[in-house]
């Protein structure tokens, strides 16, 4: 059987370029994060079969890469059914692997708990720009702060980031779980389909109102009902104002807190923000993950055309774990869709080190070049980066090389000169 070099389909190789752009960006999330006070942590990239497809994933369960019983576990023969040949998948989020990490180690970590991780996931996706089957996600998330303090916190160290690696313009959209549930309560549709309507809304910016209004008929609602959903729209503006007006249209099928606390994180975050950025009030904002309970938020960049992160508040997972519930929010960033975006603009990363490159004539006598080694080991302890190569017939081609790797000075050893 021959081999084969390209790689997966959905996976890829990183040439350096972008793996120094990858390691920069992954330093300066450490860094930023760390300076918000979340801590870094690492769990398995293999979950348990029965967390990933506990219905919290919405459409990733469909995208599970499983893994097969090993030795004697596995018995094709007597098999009824998929899951009698499977016992893990690769993790497809962070979320489901954090809410049981902190279920089995909670006793030995703080409250509130401020949790920082990056790590490879795998979906079975259709592959497209941006989208690959294996790619790193970057998710910080505060557990046991029942306050809104953990939106405003997350929010402010997420924009904060993208400001360090110079996004500005950017959207952070937001809305909540409960006004979309509300809003539904007070137009009149049973809630047994809310799931249903909140798919379709989240239609709104392909398919316009009328496309929601026609599909909503399409799916048997009421006439009266879809009217009286669709006519908020024509009222609901995309700043504090229109949370105010859903708090006082919502307020006999919503608490009244809720407005309040989302009304609390705009002007927070609007108030000491540091990067360049707006955050819009989305009533249209739906987030996939059947997981979210309270406020929910996405990234939009122009230069996309679509989300580069998200997230939100999902107070009920842990509790599947442990039997009574956490209070628990996170917000995730598309670490690929952010270097893909990066590579894009011909990012450069800032370098602290001066780099220095040693050409060394082939064949150079080896006291003489020990004393290039000796050189080079001097310069380093200097705080220099100094790469020795041997010297090409091609010259000029070998420098213009080096120089586009960001060598600043290149140095030429030979023997007769030593």
């Amino acid at each position: 059987m021959a081999m084969k070099k390209k790689p997966v389909t959905g996976m890829r190789d990183i040439l350096p370029k972008e793996m120094e752009i990858r390691n920069y960006a992954m330093n300066l999330i450490r860094e930023t994060y760390g300076s918000f006070g979340f801590v870094s942590l690492e769990t398995p990239c293999v979950e348990h079969i029965e967390n990933l497809c506990s219905k919290q994933g919405g459409d990733n369960e469909k995208l599970i890469f499983k893994i097969l019983k090993r030795g004697e576990k596995l018995k094709i023969d007597s098999a009824k059914e998929e899951m009698d040949l499977v016992d893990g998948g690769l993790r497809y989020d962070l979320t489901v692997p954090l809410s049981r990490y902190y279920s089995n180690n909670a006793n030995e970590l703080p409250s509130p708990f401020k949790a920082l991780q990056m790590g490879n996931v795998w979906r079975a996706d259709r592959p497209q720009r941006g989208r690959f089957r294996q790619f790193m996600q970057c998710d910080i998330d505060i557990l046991g702060e029942p306050s809104c303090l953990a939106e405003i916190d997350l929010i402010l160290a997420t924009s904060t980031l993208l400001g360090k690696l110079d996004f500005k313009n950017f959207t952070i959209r937001i809305n909540d779980r409960k006004i979309l549930k509300a809003m539904a309560a007070y137009s009149g549709f049973p809630e047994e389909s809310y799931t249903t309507v909140f798919i379709i809304l989240d239609k709104m910016d392909k398919i316009g109102l009328n496309g929601v209004r026609q599909e909503l008929l399409d799916e048997g609602f009421a006439a009266e009902a879809i009217d009286k959903y669709l006519s908020l729209f024509d009222h609901i503006t995309r700043d504090i104002e229109g949370v105010r007006y859903c708090g006082e249209v919502l307020k006999d099928v919503m608490d009244e807190g809720v407005a309040r606390d989302l009304e609390t994180i705009m002007k927070s975050v609007e108030a000491v923000k540091t990067a360049e950025f707006k955050i819009e009030f989305d009533p249209t904002l739906v987030r996939g993950m059947s997981y979210y309970t309270g406020p929910i938020f996405e990234i939009s960049m122009d230069e996309y055309g679509g989300s580069v992160g998200g997230g939100g508040r999902y107070d009920e997972m842990i509790g599947k774990f442990i039997g009574q519930n956490v209070c628990a929010t996170g917000f995730s960033i598309g670490f690929e869709r952010i270097v893909m975006l990066l590579m894009e603009r011909e990012y450069q990363v800032p370098s602290a080190k001066q780099k220095k490159a040693f050409l060394v004539e082939k064949n150079m006598p080896s006291d003489q070049l020990m004393k290039v080694f000796e050189l080079a080991t001097r310069e380093r302890e200097n705080g220099m980066q100094v790469t020795i190569t041997a010297m090409k017939k091609n010259k000029k081609f070998q420098k213009d090389q080096l120089e586009a790797e960001g060598y600043t000075e290149i140095q030429e050893f030979y023997s007769d000169r030593m």
